[in-house]
């Protein structure tokens, strides 16, 4: 499955005003509810908190991909962030995160879950691809910066 086809254009925010990690997952969670309107806030929230007690989700390369579990859905439901100023996120190289999946699956999914992780994680990986997700002017940008790179 292709990150477009899970990414709602309305879940795309190209500034992030948030500048700690605990507020970037309440901000992320506002921007993935503008399209899953039907999701409880405190749940969405609350998952993302315990999952990020685990272990950070901030993986290197101004890349973070807070992510979690929910029983009341049943189908994976993304968003994205991008913060200019770049967020602490406790990540493994040290460095600020300004880009943000947020990835929500269903309590029961493991391997498209684990698929969709290696998908943004590799579609992240190319340097091309960040700085232009960073360069972009708004969130119409940035979605179709990323709807192109899955096609070629």
């Amino acid at each position: 499955m292709k990150i477009v086809e899970l990414l709602d254009p309305a879940s795309v925010e190209a500034d992030i005003q948030s500048v700690a990690k605990n507020e970037v997952l309440a901000e992320m969670t506002d921007v993935l509810l503008r399209s899953a309107k039907d999701l409880n806030r405190e749940d969405v929230l609350s998952v993302l908190l315990e999952r990020e007690r685990l272990g950070s989700t901030g993986i290197g390369e101004g890349v973070a991909i807070p992510h979690g579990k929910l029983k009341k859905i049943d189908q994976l439901i993304l968003a994205f962030g991008r913060s200019r100023k770049g967020v602490d996120f406790d990540s493994m190289d040290g460095k600020p995160a300004h880009l943000f999946f947020l990835l929500l699956a269903p309590e029961e999914s493991i391997s498209v879950h684990l698929k969709t992780l290696a998908r943004i994680s590799k579609l992240l990986k190319d340097t091309d691809v960040r700085d232009r997700l960073l360069m972009a002017t708004s969130g119409e940008e940035i979605y179709e910066i990323i709807r192109v790179e899955e096609t070629t």
